[in-house]
């Protein structure tokens, strides 16, 4: 019995990684050659949404907002562990029910403190 090597399965993928770097490398080989810069006032003005800008761009934002941020992704997580949860509640059993009712308390708890202490507030 001879060993058979396994390159032969992996030559279309190597293929098809060399086609892709070639492509990119080439597109922006292109562009770089055929196009040229061209500035022209209105490309080189500051666009924030139709308006000139109105004072500095470095203002500084208060707490509050890196608290509900922060919150809001806390609880973006929250779904994220229900989700998988709920799907394996009927192998999990009373146990999986307690664990679960534990971490949504504490979550509400932690929530409940947040907007008792107004940081939920703008």
């Amino acid at each position: 019995m001879t060993a058979s090597s396994p390159l032969p399965s992996y030559v279309p993928i190597l293929v098809l990684g060399a086609i892709a770097a070639g492509f990119a490398i080439l597109t922006i080989l292109f562009s770089h050659l055929i196009g040229r810069p061209r500035s022209t006032p209105a490309k080189s003005a500051t666009y924030e949404c139709g308006m000139p800008p109105v004072g500095t761009a470095h203002a500084r934002f208060p707490v509050k907002f890196y608290l509900v941020c922060v919150i809001f992704i806390l609880f973006d997580v929250d779904a994220a562990f229900l989700y998988p949860w709920a799907l394996v509640f009927r192998e999990l059993g009373i146990f999986g029910l307690i664990e679960m009712a534990l971490f949504v308390c504490i979550l509400g708890g932690g929530f409940a403190y947040a907007w008792k202490t107004g940081a939920l507030d703008w």
